[in-house]
């Protein structure tokens, strides 16, 4: 018998992995220019509306909130129905609404709508750090995932330039338009992501998990180990009150703070 994860050792990284690093390093740009949108739009808004300080706060604060809050239920439904499905809803969810927000006839709306996009925006991360783990599992990757950083770098700096040329020409309201477009366009390549193979195997659906892996495994022209695909049953799976556990307690308040 193997694990997905000596599976994965065994086909090695490849032309998979790269693609895969691509598409999901993308997310990171569609997810910077999102969440950096706000940044380069309030100054337009809040002469627009006659808004006071506190109120051009309340945008990014009710973005963030939209992430928080969002960010545990799509991950618990990513738990039950798969990476796959919640990270292309969270593609379609942050899309719409952000074109939405295009046309919001008042302050009310927009923040509303932009608090409903950073939701969307909290779904990525359900397939991204998933696919970050199995690119990990090879050895030789470190570097890639490091290198995955520049991608929001990317993002951020895309919004910026963008706005530096559509604000003062055609508006704040097609910068949007504009910075819903990456996402749009990462939608029609998800066919290409596959569903998580861990996942699979968690579920007891060890003939999609197998068909994952050979699938790798013929893109990065290896072979998947002789055998039966077997996972050893999980007994307890994590609850949230292990993170305030004495044990772990520390930790999380470091990692809650440095958030």
């Amino acid at each position: 018998t193997f694990t997905v994860e000596e599976a994965v050792e065994t086909i090695g990284f490849g032309r998979f992995h790269i693609m895969l690093f691509l598409i999901m390093g993308s997310t990171g740009v569609a997810e910077a220019m999102e969440i950096m949108l706000i940044t380069v739009v309030s100054p337009l808004i809040r002469c627009e509306w006659q808004l006071q300080d506190w109120q051009v706060a309340l945008v990014t604060t009710m973005v963030f909130f939209g992430y928080m809050v969002f960010s545990i239920v799509l991950g618990l439904l990513a738990d039950r129905y798969g990476r796959w499905k919640i990270l292309l809803l969270s593609f379609l969810w942050a899309a719409y609404f952000s074109l939405l927000t295009s046309f919001a006839p008042s302050y009310t709306w927009f923040v509303f709508l932009r608090a409903m996009v950073g939701g969307g925006v909290s779904g990525h991360a359900q397939g991204r750090e998933e696919n970050k783990q199995i690119i990990a599992m090879c050895s030789c990757s470190n570097p890639l995932l490091s290198l995955g950083k520049v991608f929001w770098l990317a993002g951020s700096l895309l919004i910026i330039g963008l706005a530096s040329v559509v604000n003062p020409t055609i508006g704040w309201r097609w910068l949007i338009r504009i910075a819903s477009i990456p996402g749009i366009l990462l939608i029609l390549v998800f066919k290409f992501i596959p569903e998580s193979a861990r996942y699979n195997v968690s579920t007891g659906n060890t003939g999609a998990a197998l068909a994952t892996l050979q699938r790798i495994a013929r893109i990065n022209g290896a072979a998947v180990p002789e055998g039966e695909l077997r996972e050893p049953a999980q007994e307890r799976r994590g609850r949230f009150k292990d993170l305030i556990h004495p044990k772990y307690l520390r930790t999380t308040l470091q990692i809650w703070i440095i958030w």
